[in-house]
């Protein structure tokens, strides 16, 4: 089993991070992306063939399953606590995630930032690759075990 490299993890990232679900064949590295179809079953056309792939040789594919919400959320906050020189913008972030819809609300405020914006990619960006790499280890590890 080769490793992936820094460009496939920061793919299965990106992907994850748009909404879809990971399959990863660690005989030969291929990554194969589908859209969560519970949440938009109108895609299930665009993607038949890559469904098929994965449904007829499911057990050469493990699956790096987006983050949970909580984990998400986890992230704005880390990065809340991160600014070191606007605390306007840390005040505003956290009522943002007081709200009854936080993501929207942070989301908002963030976009409207100025050059936080960018900032704030960066470090969402940052911690989901750090994210799939944990996550890739468990799964290796799990692995091991199984087959020791």
């Amino acid at each position: 089993m080769a490793a992936l490299t820094q460009i496939q993890i920061k793919e299965i990232a990106d992907q994850l991070d748009f909404g879809f679900r990971c399959f990863w064949n660690q005989d030969n590295n291929e990554l194969v992306f589908i859209p969560d179809l519970i949440k938009h079953p109108e895609m299930d056309e665009f993607y038949q063939d890559d469904i098929e792939k994965v449904d007829s040789n499911f057990g050469n594919y493990m699956e790096i399953r987006p983050m949970e919400s909580y984990e998400s959320f986890q992230i704005m906050a880390e990065f809340i606590d991160s600014l070191q020189y606007s605390n306007k913008l840390k005040n505003k972030l956290t009522f943002a995630l007081t709200k009854q819809k936080p993501f929207r609300e942070f989301k908002f405020t963030i976009d409207n930032s100025g050059p936080f914006r960018q900032q704030w990619f960066d470090f969402k960006n940052k911690k989901l690759k750090e994210w799939v790499c944990k996550k890739i280890d468990e799964l290796t590890d799990n692995e091991r075990e199984k087959s020791s």
